[in-house]
């Protein structure tokens, strides 16, 4: 029994949710998301409630009727509220901006690193140190957040680099005198 996939999606007022295809379509005041329908899934849509079910208990459907949920969820939110990851840059001389459709981050490489907006997303930067990256699909604010701390992940020794907010990064002991 997935615990996930039988709770109910609300569907907030100004949300509109099509099926057609084996596709969904969610349409927000945000803009729009789709995602195809895994085999053996259907959606019902009463009002302000979505509730997802499957065909039978096979282990592929009881295994896609908890993500088709979770899909569903997201993309509902995504397009009322939209998503955001924050980054912080740590580190002397480390530093990002934004230059027109893209971000510079400047990482104690020898070059800047330009990194141009994914489709969909938007980055923002406060006080040079400090990341926003936001828009209506989870799946790509979290890659493209993903990826920006890829450039240069936490350093376990002196904590420089380019974390999540709030990230607790624990710090190695460097080399001990005798």
């Amino acid at each position: 029994m997935s615990r996930i996939g039988n709770k109910p999606v609300a569907v907030p007022g100004g949300v509109t949710i099509n099926i057609d295809d084996g596709q969904l379509t969610v349409k927000g005041p945000k803009g729009q998301l789709s995602q195809k329908i895994a085999e053996g899934i259907s959606f019902k849509v009463d009002g302000d409630q979505a509730v997802v079910e499957r065909a039978n208990d096979s282990k592929p459907y009881r295994a896609n009727h908890g993500l088709m949920r979770a899909l569903l969820n997201n993309m509902v939110t995504g397009v009322t509220n939209g998503f955001e990851r924050k980054l912080e840059i740590t580190g002397v001389g480390y530093k990002a901006s934004t230059q027109g459709n893209k971000a510079v981050f400047n990482l104690g490489y020898s070059h800047p690193i330009e990194f141009p907006f994914p489709e969909g997303v938007t980055i923002a930067v406060e006080k040079n140190t400090s990341v926003t990256v936001s828009g209506i699909d989870k799946e790509k604010v979290g890659q493209a957040a993903a990826e920006i701390r890829g450039f240069r992940p936490p350093d376990s020794y002196k904590g420089k680099g380019v974390r999540y907010e709030g990230e607790y990064v624990r710090l190695k002991a460097g080399k001990s005198a005798k």
